[in-house]
């Protein structure tokens, strides 16, 4: 079982994935990654969103995971 003080912290490193994620996937970004290159024959956009998806995903499970 975790220690008391790591509900706070969890909370607040999940609060941070959440805007990492958001800036992450917002229209400035996406502007730039999106072009006519491509990257292993895939659009550099489709390319981007998938990678920061996989990211986000693994950032998420690394802060919710049980120490």
């Amino acid at each position: 079982m975790g220690r008391v003080t790591d509900g706070p912290l969890k909370s607040a490193r999940l609060l941070a994935i959440a805007v990492l994620g958001f800036v992450a996937l917002n229209a400035p970004l996406l502007t730039i990654a999106d072009s006519d290159a491509t990257v292993g024959g895939v659009p550099v956009l489709y390319a981007y969103l998938f990678a920061a998806w996989a990211v986000l995903i693994a950032l998420i499970a690394l802060a919710a995971r049980s120490r």
